[in-house]
C-alpha cells in the first residue's frame, strides 16, 4: 500500500496519521550546536526524522491487516495438534512446564511420567488419551492465544488488582468464549503500560514468547506519541538525543522528532529501554508534564483499525513475525 493510498483510506484517528501525513521537523546537528554554544555535544540521532517516517510507512505496509486473514488458532507454525501424537518435550513446553531443551533434561532425570510410567526416551510421543505427570501433578497443554489490545487510560496492566480497579483482563473477557481449549488459558500482559498510558498491548499465555519479547538483549523497539504541556525546545531535544541521566542510569532514545508542524508540544519517540515509566521520566526530568502518552508500535504490532478499549486475536502472520522477530 503506497503512502498516498494509505492516507486516503485512513482517518485522523489512526495512531500514525500525524507521523505520516506531514514530514516531521528535522533537528539539524549544526543548529543544535549553535543553540548549545558548544556546552554539550549532542549524540546524533541514529536515524533522521525522514528515516523514521519512511520506516513507519514501511512497517504499516508490511503489517497491513487483511480482514480476510483468520485469527491464530494454535494450530500450524510450531504449535502441536493435541489430537495427534506429539513429542513429549513439545507437550511439556506447550503446557508451560519448561522449554523443549529443559524438558529433555527433566525427562532424562526421570521426572516425567506417562500413564504412571517413568519415561526416559527423548523421542517418546504422547497420544491424545495419555495422562502426563510432572512432579506428581497432571500436565495439560494449553492452546496458545495471542490478543492485541488497544489499552485505554485508567486501566491496570496486571492480571488482578487488590484495589479492585479495572485490569486489562477485564477488557478481554469476551475472548474466552471464542477460545477452544481443554481448559481456560492463563492469559497475562506482555510488558507493562502504566495506568495513564494508552496504546498497543500484547496479551498471551505463551511464556516463552513473552520472555523473548521483554528480555533486554532483544532491544524490542517501541514508538510513543507524546503530548506535552508546553513546546519542547531544540535545546532539550539535544539533551534527550545526548542521553538523560536519571536515578537508575542514562536514558537513551533511538529517535525523536516533532510530529505536528503546527505545534512543538507533540513528539514521536522511539525507544528500546524497558525501564519503568522511562518516557515520562525523561520529559519530567526536563521540567515537562506528559499530558498524554500513547504507544503506537510494539514488536511490529500497531493499533490500526482497533478502537480504544477494543481487542482482537492476532492472525498467523503476525504471530510468525513475533516469534521470529521480523519487526
Amino acid at each position: 500500500m503506497s503512502k498516498e493510498n494509505f492516507k486516503s483510506k485512513t482517518s485522523d484517528k489512526h495512531p500514525f496519521t500525524k507521523f505520516i501525513k506531514e514530514k516531521p521537523v528535522a533537528i539539524e546537528p549544526e543548529l543544535i550546536k549553535r543553540f548549545e554554544k558548544g556546552q554539550i555535544a549532542p549524540r546524533p540521532a541514529r536515524k533522521s526524522a525522514s528515516s523514521l517516517e519512511e520506516r513507519i510507512d514501511k512497517r504499516i505496509r508490511q503489517l497491513d491487516i487483511d480482514n480476510k486473514k483468520k485469527p491464530y488458532t494454535g494450530k500450524g507454525d510450531d504449535s502441536p495438534n493435541f489430537d495427534e501424537p506429539v513429542r513429549l518435550n513439545k507437550y511439556l513446553a506447550h503446557a508451560g512446564v519448561a522449554s523443549r531443551r529443559k524438558a529433555d533434561e527433566l525427562i532424562a532425570a526421570g521426572k516425567v511420567k506417562v500413564n504412571g510410567v517413568v519415561i526416559l526416551e527423548m523421542g517418546h510421543k504422547v497420544l491424545p488419551e495419555d495422562k502426563v505427570y510432572f512432579d506428581g501433578k497432571t500436565v495439560n497443554p494449553e492452546q496458545k492465544v495471542y490478543i492485541l489490545l488497544n489499552k485505554p487510560k485508567d486501566c491496570i496492566t496486571t492480571t488482578s488488582d487488590e484495589k479492585d480497579r479495572k485490569t486489562v483482563l477485564d477488557l478481554i473477557k469476551g475472548a474466552y468464549a471464542q477460545i477452544k481449549s481443554v481448559k481456560k488459558p492463563r492469559l497475562y500482559p506482555v510488558g507493562r503500560l502504566d495506568r495513564n498510558t494508552s496504546g498497543v498491548l500484547l496479551i498471551t499465555n505463551d511464556g516463552e514468547l513473552a520472555q523473548n519479547l521483554t528480555h533486554p538483549s532483544r532491544e524490542m523497539r517501541k514508538i510513543y506519541h507524546v503530548h506535552l504541556n508546553k513546546n519542547l525546545t531544540i535545546e532539550d531535544i539535544a539533551k534527550i538525543q545526548h542521553g538523560i541521566v536519571l536515578e537508575d542510569g542514562i536514558a537513551e532514545v533511538d529517535e525523536i522528532a516533532y510530529t505536528n508542524p503546527k505545534t512543538k508540544s507533540e513528539v514521536g519517540v522511539e525507544i528500546h529501554s524497558g525501564k519503568n515509566r522511562i518516557v515520562r521520566r525523561i520529559f519530567e526530568s526536563l521540567g515537562y508534564e506528559v499530558e498524554k502518552l500513547d504507544r503506537v508500535y510494539f514488536g511490529g504490532l500497531t493499533k490500526k483499525d482497533l478502537p480504544r478499549g477494543k481487542w482482537r486475536f492476532l492472525d498467523e502472520e503476525e504471530v510468525r513475525r513475533l516469534k521470529h522477530f521480523i519487526v
